[in-house]
């Protein structure tokens, strides 16, 4: 994954420079290089910029002009693996936007698909790309997931009639899930008791920001997420003056393994446990993987949805 995605420093280069010229039409080759994307002169500003490229990254791949050659190794005449390395670029680009931008690029580039699949059928343009998507966006190890930048492109998925009926439950199951506590929406309200044996409700947590945690105890990847907050002197001190509250909550049923670890949790964190076992059951949180992070406001409105723990340490630094 980490060699999929390109460096900032080459995303800014795309942005603020020329991203080359178109080339002369010739016969189609067995290979050939991404189509390089040209930023009309018009656009001088560096975040206009970056709107544009975001929204018209994949505009000259998917052109139906012309189809080009694909095998196991090849879509639409580009190597699979160029064709990831590039969809890491546009994924990191996505994160760079505002949400409502990025989410309209994602539509409109599923619509290039819908579009380009509907002339060429033989292609796997489609496939690839629908899977390309999945991994980086959705999957709860990328590190540029976005279930808010998933949700406008699975949505169409479930209800696409080039997708098998079978597949298109599954995705429609997928865009119900990422619909759940979207970034700019009040976070669904619950109960749990905290470590002193108190029912206490997330509604009823006082801050100017709360970070809701969902994670388990022994989990190596929440020890990480621990130590680099503890290490954060932002964080620390965001804390310390009660303007953050940290509420981590535990959604599994061995309850008494997590009561013989509660010494392993920050003391100055609420944290607790979902004594009726309904996030999970009722599906209040959709919670793939853990660590499971959502930063509120003070109202409780999810600020960043189950969102990268650098992404998450970095927005609290910020505070």
């Amino acid at each position: 994954m980490r060699r999929a995605l390109s460096s900032l420093a080459l995303v800014l280069v795309l942005v603020l420079a020329a991203c080359g010229g178109r080339k002369t039409v010739a016969p189609a080759p067995v290979t050939r290089d991404f189509p390089s994307v040209d930023i009309p002169s018009v656009y001088t500003g560096q975040e206009e910029r970056l709107g544009w490229l975001t929204a018209h990254f994949w505009d000259r791949f998917t052109d139906t002009a012309r189809v080009y050659g694909c095998d196991s190794m090849t879509v639409n005449g580009v190597l699979l693996e160029t064709v990831e390395e590039q969809f890491g670029t546009w994924a990191t680009l996505l994160g760079m936007v505002p949400l409502p931008e990025g989410a309209a690029a994602v539509d409109r580039f599923y619509g290039r698909l819908d579009s380009f699949a509907r002339k060429y059928p033989e292609s796997n343009v489609f496939k690839e790309l629908v899977d390309l998507t999945k991994k980086y966006l959705y999957d709860a190890n990328s590190p540029v997931r976005s279930e808010d930048l998933y949700l406008p492109f699975v949505r169409r998925l479930g209800q696409s009639d080039l997708v098998d009926s079978g597949y298109r439950k599954g995705y429609a199951w997928d865009a119900r899930m990422c619909d759940l506590n979207r970034t700019g929406t009040p976070a669904a309200d619950f109960s749990f008791t905290d470590s002193r044996g108190r029912v206490r409700t997330l509604y009823g947590i006082r801050a100017d920001y709360v970070l809701l945690i969902f994670g388990n105890p022994g989990c190596h990847a929440c020890q990480e997420m621990m130590e680099a907050m503890s290490a954060s002197s932002e964080i620390t001190a965001l804390i310390a003056s009660g303007r953050l509250k940290v509420v981590d909550v535990y959604i599994d049923e061995e309850v008494g393994e997590w009561k013989a670890h509660i010494a392993d949790y920050p003391s100055v964190w609420i944290n607790g446990y979902d004594h009726n076992y309904l996030i999970r059951r009722n599906l209040t949180y959709n919670v793939r993987a853990i660590p499971s992070m959502y930063l509120l406001d003070a109202d409780k409105t999810v600020l960043l949805k189950d969102a990268p723990q650098e992404k998450v340490l970095s927005a609290l630094a910020a505070l």
